[in-house]
C-alpha cells in the first residue's frame, strides 16, 4: 500500500496535470471560434467553384484535348494520397482517424495491384503511416510554424502536387482531411482532386418544370480556356478548404479531449483524496490505540 507521502505526491501531480489540461481546453476554445469562422467562410467559395467547373466540364469533358486534370491520364495505376493532419497531438482521435482512412484505402489499392504514394501534410499523419508505408511517403510538409493558415500555404502544396502530376508521378490524387461538423463531431473525408471529381450537373428538365426555363450561359473566352485556368486553381482551393476544415476540427477535438481529461483528473483527485483520508485516519487510530495500550500497561 502506498504511504501517505506517496499519495500526497500523486495528488499534487494529478492536480498539476488538471491545471494544464484545463488551460489547454480554454486555449482551444478561444482558437476554435476563429478557426470555425474561417472554415465556414471558405465553404461557399469552394462549393461555388465546384458548381462552375461542373457547368463547364459537362461541355468540355468529351472534347479532344481536354485538360488531364479534368479527364485524367487514362490510367489508374499510381495513386497519390495526400493526408492532411495536424502537427500537434492531444486532440483525441482527430489525427489517427484521418490516417486510418488513408491507410485502409491504401491497403485496398495495393491488394488490387495498384501503386501507392503518400504526401503527408502535418507531422502526425507521417508518424502513423511511417510504421507501414515509410518507403511510400514522398515527403512531409509541416505547417507547425504557420500561425494562421492562408491561401498561399495551400497554393504551395497545390503547386507541388501539380508539378508531380505533370512529371507523370501519379494518375489519381486523393485528399484526406476532417470536415468540421461540431465540437463533438468531425467527419473524416476523402476528396479526389485529380482527375477532378466534379458534382453531377443539375437535372435541367426537373429545373424547367419547377423553376421555369434555365438560363443558358455563354463564356468568353471559350470553355476549355477557362477550365485550363480554373482547374489548377481548384486544386489549391480545395486544399485550402481542407486545411481550414482541419484547423477547426483540430481545435474542436482538442477542446473535447482536454475537457474529458480535466474531468477524469478531477475524479482521480477525489478518489486519491478519499484513499489518503482513510489511510490517515487508520494511522491516527492505530497510534491512539498504541498510546492507550501503553497507558493501561503502566
Amino acid at each position: 500500500m502506498a504511504s501517505l507521502k506517496d499519495l500526497r505526491n500523486r495528488i499534487t501531480s494529478v492536480t498539476s496535470t488538471q491545471k494544464i489540461t484545463k488551460a489547454m481546453q480554454m486555449v482551444a476554445a478561444a482558437k476554435l471560434r476563429r478557426a470555425q469562422e474561417a472554415a465556414e467562410a471558405g465553404r461557399p467559395y469552394a462549393v461555388r467553384m465546384d458548381s462552375v467547373l461542373a457547368n463547364l466540364g459537362a461541355k468540355v469533358t468529351d472534347m479532344a484535348g481536354a485538360s488531364p486534370i479534368l479527364v485524367g491520364t487514362g490510367k489508374e495505376d499510381t495513386h497519390l494520397l495526400v493526408v492532411a493532419t495536424a502537427d500537434r497531438g492531444l486532440c483525441g482521435g482527430f489525427n489517427s482517424n484521418i490516417a486510418r482512412l488513408a491507410r485502409d484505402h491504401a491497403r485496398r489499392l495495393i491488394a488490387d495491384g495498384k501503386s501507392v504514394k503518400f504526401l503527408c501534410v502535418g507531422r502526425k499523419g507521417y508518424d502513423v503511416l511511417k510504421r507501414e508505408f515509410e518507403s511510400a511517403i514522398v515527403d512531409t510538409i509541416s505547417l507547425k510554424e504557420v500561425k494562421q493558415i492562408g491561401y498561399e500555404n495551400a497554393l504551395e502544396i497545390g503547386t507541388r502536387i501539380l508539378a508531380m502530376f505533370d512529371e507523370g508521378a501519379f494518375d489519381i490524387c486523393t485528399l484526406y482531411f476532417a470536415e468540421f461538423k461540431s465540437v463533438m463531431e468531425q467527419k473524416t473525408t476523402a476528396m479526389q482532386l485529380i482527375p477532378a471529381k466534379l458534382p453531377e450537373s443539375e437535372n435541367r428538365e426537373a429545373d424547367t418544370e419547377t423553376l421555369g426555363p434555365v438560363a443558358a450561359y455563354e463564356y468568353e473566352p471559350e470553355e476549355d480556356e477557362i477550365l485550363n485556368d480554373l482547374l489548377p486553381r481548384n486544386v489549391s482551393t480545395q486544399i485550402y478548404r481542407a486545411l481550414l476544415e482541419n484547423g477547426a476540427s483540430e481545435q474542436g477535438a482538442r477542446m473535447s479531449a482536454m475537457d474529458s481529461a480535466t474531468r477524469n483528473a478531477g475524479e482521480m483527485i477525489d478518489s486519491l483524496t478519499l484513499i489518503y483520508n482513510r489511510q490517515r485516519q487508520a494511522q491516527i487510530t492505530k497510534e491512539l490505540i498504541e498510546i492507550i495500550s501503553g497507558a493501561e500497561a503502566l
